[in-house]
């Protein structure tokens, strides 16, 4: 196991994950990762320094050219191995999920099963590296090209999914040839250690993927180390975008995803009863400690009171509790510090004026009273100048905003500073049809409240939601990942001189 033994033998310390092993840590700095039911510390998780985070980048430069000469076929038979050996760990990687991030375990175990997805979609690499092919281009000339990997990869994942977004990034990266340095988050590193230890069970040969755990000591490292191609990042929107400057600046292809801001458009024609059971899931599953949760319902017309009413029982009904018992709906937020910032959110929408129709800021979790549990809060008659209602709260807080018209619900949704994801429910297909034609977003969905793409269509928002021109996994992870290359080829015969000009030709070919 990669969990290294301190001299007390209560206090576990995690290291890293480099060259096909565990690895301690050799800087001296450590975080603690708390058990966030019980608001104990769990176990504490070495820091990186710069020179750990170059040793790691030297031992997956070192591995690219055997790694991206190894047949395709080959490298998807890892991928095979790596996805039975998820399988059967899903319970394990889940319960480690569970463990330090606190939502609850079936929550966990989907995320699980999100990521392992995309190493499905993953195993098919050798059909998704065929480039094209055009014949007789000119006369005797073929053109066609090639997608080849780019080399070493960098992944800075959150705390939020830490099984589902590296697995939306690594495994695409290492099917198509690349080498990867993995930088989860220090809040919930345990389940990132274990895959990394999967991997080679699989058969991943040493320095592959490596994990390397830290915080901005080792990122900048990763971001400016001349070695390293390629930078994937998932986060908030102020990190997002000094990922993408810094890595750009050097000279990386950089995807960066950021905040969010997620609408769900209720119009007076939907199923008020469909949308709420809709909101209760997307809007407090996971503590609303997801990029894709819908944090603003945009009522239209006289649906608002409507909605707030249907609302109101299903959370007085909401099982908050640690996320290892059972029929439990909504477990801790991740740390202290964050509950506290979420907490200081909601005093804000009060100050401002915004009607606390649900306070969840006083909720007692019985037997867990030193957990990190937050209580849901639904927010009415918020208006667009309030911070609850621009700013990313990333944890169980749900603003209601009124609407007049289908028009100014599109206008909200379309102008706010995030682009991520949004929804719409409504009976009313020319509506959908329209709101999915103008609204300016990156993913949407019609009577879905979470519109997440499948692993093979690609993930990503608009706006300041996304710093980069691809997403990630799908079929832009393949682009991301790889680099094009396009071979034009001419043969003569043997002996021949040059047949086209019978000698030095200075002007543009024209393939005749």
């Amino acid at each position: 196991m990669h969990a290294k033994t301190s001299a007390n033998p209560g206090n576990p310390i995690l290291g890293h994950y480099v060259q096909g092993g565990a690895q301690e840590g050799q800087s001296g700095r450590y975080g603690t990762v708390f058990n966030p039911a019980t608001g104990q510390a769990r176990l504490r998780v070495a820091f990186a320094s710069a020179s750990e985070a170059r040793q790691a980048v030297s031992a997956a430069a070192a591995a690219v050219p055997a790694w991206a000469a190894t047949p395709a076929l080959q490298r998807a038979r890892v991928l095979f191995r790596f996805k039975e050996l998820i399988e059967a760990h899903r319970d394990e990687l889940a319960g480690l999920i569970t463990a330090e991030h606190g939502k609850v375990l079936a929550d966990a175990r989907g995320e699980v099963t999100r990521g392992l997805e995309v190493v499905e979609f993953a195993c098919g690499i050798p059909h998704l590296l065929k480039g094209e092919f055009s014949e007789n281009v000119g006369s005797g000339v073929d053109s066609w090209s090639l997608r080849q990997p780019v080399g070493v990869c960098v992944g800075i994942t959150p705390f939020n999914f830490p099984a589902m977004v590296p697995l939306w990034m690594f495994p695409i990266a290492l099917a198509c040839g690349n080498t990867f340095v993995l930088k989860p988050s220090e809040k919930d590193p345990s389940c990132p250690l274990r895959l990394a230890e999967l991997l080679t069970v699989a058969g991943l040969p040493p320095g592959v993927f490596n994990v390397i755990n830290g915080d901005r000591a080792a990122v900048d490292t990763l971001l400016t180390h001349p070695q390293v191609s390629a930078v994937s990042f998932v986060g908030s929107t102020p990190v997002a975008e000094h990922v993408y400057r810094t890595a750009a600046e050097h000279g990386k292809r950089v995807q960066a995803l950021g905040g969010a801001k997620n609408h769900m458009v209720v119009m007076p024609d939907a199923d008020i009863e469909l949308a709420a059971n809709a909101l209760m899931g997307a809007a407090y599953g996971s503590a609303g400690e997801r990029c894709m949760a819908i944090s603003v319902a945009v009522a239209v017309g006289d649906a608002g009171d409507r909605l707030v009413k249907a609302l109101q029982p299903k959370l007085a009904a909401l099982k908050i509790g640690p996320g290892t018992l059972p029929d439990i709906d909504m477990g801790p937020l991740v740390t202290g510090e964050h509950r506290e910032r979420v907490r200081g959110y909601i005093d804000s929408g009060v100050a401002e004026g915004a009607t606390l129709v649900v306070d969840g800021r006083g909720t007692q979790v019985a037997g867990a009273e030193a957990g990190f549990f937050l209580g849901a809060s639904l927010f009415d008659h918020v208006t667009p100048a309030m911070r609850i209602y621009r700013e990313e709260i990333f944890g169980p807080v749900l603003v209601v905003v009124r609407a007049g018209s289908f028009a100014e619900a599109l206008h909200l949704v379309s102008t706010h500073e995030f682009g991520n994801g949004t929804s719409i429910f409504t009976r009313d297909g020319r509506a959908a049809r329209e709101f999915t034609h103008a609204v300016a977003a990156g993913m949407v969905g019609i009577n879905v409240p979470i519109p997440v793409p499948m692993a093979f269509h690609s993930f990503g928002g608009w706006k300041r939601s996304l710093f980069g021109d691809l997403n990630v996994h799908g079929p832009d992870g393949v682009r991301f990942y790889t680099r094009l290359k396009t071979v034009t080829a001419r043969w003569f015969a043997d002996g021949s001189a040059n047949t086209v000009s019978g000698g030095p030709d200075y002007k543009m070919p024209t393939m005749k």
